[in-house]
Parts: structure tokens; sequence; C-alpha cells
């Protein structure tokens, strides 16, 4: 962020780097049950990034002795593939800013989980990022909360995630990598679907009071467009093969029937 490049991020006619108008996701695809091993599971292609998510449990925790008898634990771990991007070749193993992610994203989702339900038991969410081109930290979110929806995990509400950010002087939806390397704001956002309760705000660079409450009309937008992907994701996966709903459904029960 704020660094010195010879790429024009938005030239006379208003088009980003990528041909986008400024208020323009990039192109989002998102599909789930996508891990026959997991009990759910979504796959996200956002503009080049490319985000596989699993969900396992609830389950018997390990340890044990970290259970807790009044609900279940989360546990989410975030990491990127050392073949990721060209900034992570040759990286092996947890980095600073994986686990300040992974730790973002489990706050986000512990305020919507019905974790009383399952006391004494862990959830965990893996998110792997195989191809990184900007915004990984929102693309991940929305990607867990789809998994999170076809691992038929209880929650209060369904999440999605958005970056709005400003390059050029001006503010943009979904900052593409050079946008995100070469800007001079980055402010990813993520909301709850009912009640636009937000769950996730951070920012690098420095934004005016406006800017900041431009910055969150735009993110709003853009997050309605992420839900709409949301939604046919799982339209898609139930409503043209009742035998995967069946399949799940019959896990579920098989996993309650095994503990009683």
């Amino acid at each position: 962020m704020g660094g010195t490049s010879d790429i024009e991020l938005l030239d006379k006619n208003g088009k980003r780097v990528d041909g986008r108008n400024v208020d323009e996701l990039r192109p989002l695809r998102i599909k789930v049950g996508v891990l026959k091993s997991a009990v759910g599971s979504a796959y996200v292609e956002w503009g080049k990034n490319k985000i596989l998510c699993a969900v396992y449990g609830p389950k018997p925790c390990v340890p044990r002795h970290l259970a807790d008898p009044n609900k279940a634990i989360l546990k989410v771990k975030y990491s990127m593939a050392t073949f990721c991007s060209p900034e992570e070749h040759g990286r092996a193993g947890p980095s600073r800013r994986s686990t300040e992610i992974s730790k973002v994203i489990r706050d986000a989702f512990e305020q919507l989980i019905l974790l009383d339900k399952f006391p004494e038991s862990e959830i965990d969410v893996f998110i792997d990022v195989l191809q990184a081109s900007g915004g990984t930290r929102t693309a991940s979110l929305t990607a867990a909360s789809a998994a999170l929806i076809n691992a038929g995990i209880p929650m209060k509400d369904a999440v999605s995630a958005v970056a709005v950010g400003k390059a050029a002087d001006t503010l943009m939806l979904d900052l593409g990598k050079e946008e995100d390397n070469f800007g001079q704001s980055d402010v990813p956002m993520a909301m709850t679907r009912r009640d636009k309760k937000i769950l996730l705000w951070q920012m690098d660079g420095i934004l005016s009071k406006q800017e900041l409450i431009d910055a969150l009309e735009l993110a709003e937008k853009g997050i309605n467009d992420v839900q709409a992907k949301q939604d046919a994701a799982i339209e898609d996966y139930y409503e043209n093969d009742d035998e995967k709903y069946l399949i799940n459904v019959m896990r579920k029960l098989d996993k309650k029937s095994d503990k009683e």
C-alpha cells in the first residue's frame, strides 16, 4: 500500500487497471459442496484469487482439556500456498499475516455461530489460498460463510465481505492487486445479511471522515452483490440435486445417533 508504480490506476475515462468502473466487483464465482470428505465446503474464484474452504464438525474437542462445557470451540486456520503468489513463493508454515487473518475471521464467526448448541465440541474451518491477487481476507471470509451454510452449522445470520479502497485519489470497490499494492488506502469490511451488522472493519492508509462514510456506502453495495452470488451457489447445490441434500441430512442424523 502506498508504493510507487508506473501503472495507471485510473485512466482519463474513469476506467481502472482491469477495465472496471470504480463501483464494480471483479468477476466472482462461488461453488459449494466441492469436497466430499468435509461436512461443508466452498470454492471461490474472485478476480484472480482462488480459495478453498472446508468445514469439519461439530466433533469432540481435541485435545479434550480444551473443551468448554458450555459451548463449542471455533478453530479457524487461514493459510497461503507457497505457490499462490510470487511474494509467497518458497514460504511455508504460519506467518504473522496468516495468524492475524485467522483471528479476525474467527472473531467474526464467533458472533454468528450458535456455539452454545454444541458444548464440549469443536468446529474447524480450514481456508487455503491457492492463488492470491488482492483481497484474500474478504474472499476467505465470504468462502467460509458459504461453507458453514453448506455444512448446516446453525448461525444467527450469514456474512459477506468486500474491500473498499482509495487509489488515484478515488474511492474504489474491491481492490485488485495493483490497486492494493500502489493505492492510498484499503478498508476490508464484512457485514451480516439481515441487519447489516459490521463484523469486520480494518483500515490500511488514511481516509477522511466523509470518505469513510462514502466507503461504507460503496461496501454495502458490493456486499449485496456478493450475497447474491452466495445465495445462487447454495441454491444451485441443493435445488439441482436432491440426493446431495438427503446425504447431508443423513450424515447429521448419523453423527447425532453416534453421540447418543
